[in-house]
């Protein structure tokens, strides 16, 4: 899918979440009848209100997030100092409340609870302050991806880098706010013609002890159907020992280690962090939402330190590298479902 141009996305989609906050405020008081209704006939307590809440403080925060964007931009010159670092720190700081609102709501509606195993984001003697950090991430939903970012922004006080798929620009505080960032959007199948390693080493090359750069190595969502078919992508290329490996692997996709690699050559001074969640893993739909609401549940996280000095330099170590931690993370993700 290629993404519109922002001439045109943009446009429609601040029209689209102001006309839908607007509809929704109004009504309201009728969508709170309904869902109260439809609670009655729905598995869990009060699924489709709490669902109704989520969403209005969803439509909030984005309604916030574009109208503070646009008057960021207004200060700066009309954009014209968007990339000093006075309006970055503000850009990071909006980004910060839009995710810890988000995830308040869902803690307190749903009633959820996140443990984190292994170091904590907010210690600065797990999590060394003085070099920049290279997170390398499941890739399990946008759930679990708000997580991490949260965590990288409230916990560990750390100025997120990301990359991502080009098609969460649809989304407008995503496509705002990281167009503005250090980000990179890209296509996880590029065409001919299209460098991704470039893209990342760029994003990596002049971090500082405050950056951290998140990769979700997998490169899409894990769903069994993608597991199959990178297992077959694998084999149709004759890598037989990579396509053994994805299959011993149940939970997660085969990492692609390209993009991990330039992000290395370019910082090499950056400790690496393994993160790992469960609990959102079947949530990647509004369907998906919908059908398994998660309510009075655990949701665990492990975080799991590498110092610099202890990465390999050649491309084969690097491979093997991040093929056991993936292996290691999971083995942990099996475990914890059991």
């Amino acid at each position: 899918m290629r993404v519109p141009p922002k001439w045109v996305r943009r446009p429609i989609a601040y029209l689209t979440i102001y006309l839908l906050f607007a509809i929704t405020v109004l009504a309201s008081p009728v969508l709170v009848i309904a869902a109260v209704i439809a609670s009655y006939r729905m598995p869990g307590r009060w699924r489709a209100l709490r669902l109704f809440g989520f969403a209005m403080t969803g439509l909030f925060v984005e309604a916030v997030a574009v109208l503070v964007a646009g008057i960021l931009w207004l200060a700066s010159g009309c954009g014209f100092a968007l990339r000093s670092p006075r309006f970055q720190r503000a850009h990071y700081a909006v980004l910060r409340w839009a995710l810890a609102t988000l995830i308040a709501s869902a803690k307190r509606l749903f009633h959820l609870e996140v443990e984190i195993e292994g170091p904590d984001p907010a210690s600065e003697a797990a999590l060394p302050p003085d070099r920049p950090m290279l997170v390398l991430c499941r890739h399990a939903g946008p759930g679990d991806s708000l997580l991490v970012m949260d965590a990288l922004l409230s916990q560990a006080r750390r100025r997120p880098r990301v990359v991502l798929k080009d098609t969460m620009q649809l989304d407008p505080t995503v496509d705002l706010y990281l167009n503005r960032l250090p980000a990179k959007f890209v296509n996880p199948n590029p065409g001919e013609g299209e460098n991704m390693t470039d893209g990342i080493a760029a994003l990596a090359r002049d971090m500082g002890r405050d950056d951290a750069l998140l990769i979700f190595p997998e490169g899409g969502n894990f769903t069994p159907k993608r597991r199959e078919r990178a297992i077959r992508r694998l084999r149709e290329a004759g890598r037989t020992e990579a396509a053994e490996l994805a299959m011993s692997m149940r939970h997660v996709l085969p990492p692609r280690p390209a993009g991990v690699s330039a992000a290395l050559d370019a910082a090499p001074t950056a400790d690496a962090v393994f993160v790992a969640h469960t609990g959102l893993d079947h949530m990647a739909t509004v369907a998906d939402i919908w059908a398994e609401l998660p309510q009075d549940k655990v949701l665990r996280s492990r975080w799991r330190v590498d110092a610099a000095e202890g990465i390999g330099r050649t491309e084969d170590e690097r491979v093997r590298w991040l093929n056991e931690h993936w292996i290691d993370l999971d083995e942990w993700i099996d475990a914890k479902n059991a």
